[in-house]
Order: structure tokens, then sequence, then C-alpha cells
């Protein structure tokens, strides 16, 4: 059995805010990977999996029972006329990248977006001209690798160690858009939820 075929992903729980801190919150203090400059409380991350629960899957991988590595997606903008774009997110551990973990998050999140009609993957992410011991364009070439294209970029938007970082939006499609889109599903109303 390969490294990949040992990831099993599931659906989080409120329950999971605590393992799941502790794969974020390096990303926080020791990265510009996320712009967060303070660490959420277990209580607070509790909440984000919960209210994001309502609308958009927020997956977990687990190798042997442990987690190494979470997905979600949130609203792209709350206009209506939005509905069918997200913006993804994905953390994996740290010192668990090269696994596969990070492909597999994504192809799930993929599988269960079409099932609720989203049709638009957008990624927000930070970037340098030179890179640095908080930040590398690792994430970009790695979204451009799924199948990400670069949309646009805002320059020296984005202030964390006393230094100016660069963010750029990249998109890919999923689905095909049409004149009569059908609607988006929730999450929790989806029939099929199986991953």
């Amino acid at each position: 059995m390969t490294k990949e075929n040992k990831i099993q992903i599931r659906t989080a729980t409120e329950t999971d805010a605590e393992k799941l801190l502790e794969i974020y919150a390096p990303y926080v203090k020791n990265t510009a990977i996320t712009f967060e400059y303070e660490v959420p409380s277990v209580e607070e991350f509790r909440d984000r999996i919960y209210n994001t629960l309502k609308r958009y899957p927020y997956l977990v991988a687990e190798v042997e029972g442990t987690i190494y590595g979470y997905a979600y997606v949130s609203p792209f903008h709350e206009r209506a006329a939005y509905d069918w774009a997200v913006e993804t997110s994905i953390y994996v551990d740290q010192n668990k990248k090269g696994m596969g973990i990070g492909k597999k998050l994504y192809e799930t999140l993929e599988k269960i977006l079409k099932k609720q009609n989203i049709l638009n993957l957008n990624a927000c992410i930070a970037c340098t001209e030179t890179e640095d011991e908080y930040l590398t364009n690792a994430s970009v070439h790695y979204h451009a690798h799924l199948g990400y294209r670069m949309v646009g970029e805002f320059r020296q938007c984005g202030y964390k160690f006393h230094r100016w970082y660069n963010m750029v939006w990249m998109e890919k499609h999923i689905g095909d858009h049409i004149e009569d889109q059908p609607p988006v599903i929730a999450f929790p109303e989806l029939k099929d939820k199986n991953l």
C-alpha cells in the first residue's frame, strides 16, 4: 500500500478543532502563508468549523487515525450572484508534506463541490518577489500544478514580520457555466456525501 492509499479523508467535526489548530498555529506564528497575526483560540476554531459546515465541506486527512491536514472552502463573496464561486483553503502538517495529503484533500474537495453545483474555485495566496524564511512561492506553484491559473496580483498588500508581501488570486473551473445554472446545494443537504 502506498503512502497516498493510507490517507483517509473524512468530514471534520468540532472535536477536531484542537488538532487542526496544532497544524495551523505554526503557519500563523512562523510564516506569512496566512496573514493572520494571532493564533485563534480552540473555541474560535470550533466556531469556524461549525459555521463552514452549515454550507460547505470541511475535510480532514488522516493517516492511521492521526490528522495530518485539512481543507475547506468559504464564500468567495456574499452576494447571490457569486454562489457558484468559493475560496479554497488548505493546510498540511509542516512535517508531513510530500505524502500526497494536499492532493488527496483537494481531489476530494472538488468531488464534493461538483455535487454541490459549485463551478469556480478561487485561491487567495500570499507570494513574494524575494523568497525568505517566512514565505516562498511554493503554494503558487502547487496550485498551478493542480490546474489553477493566475488571475491577478496585488502588490505589497500584506504586512507581517515587518515585511511587505504580495497576494495573488488563482482560479480553477470545475464545471460548465450555462444559462440555466442549477442552484448550489448546501453541503448538509447533499444526498450523496460519499468522500
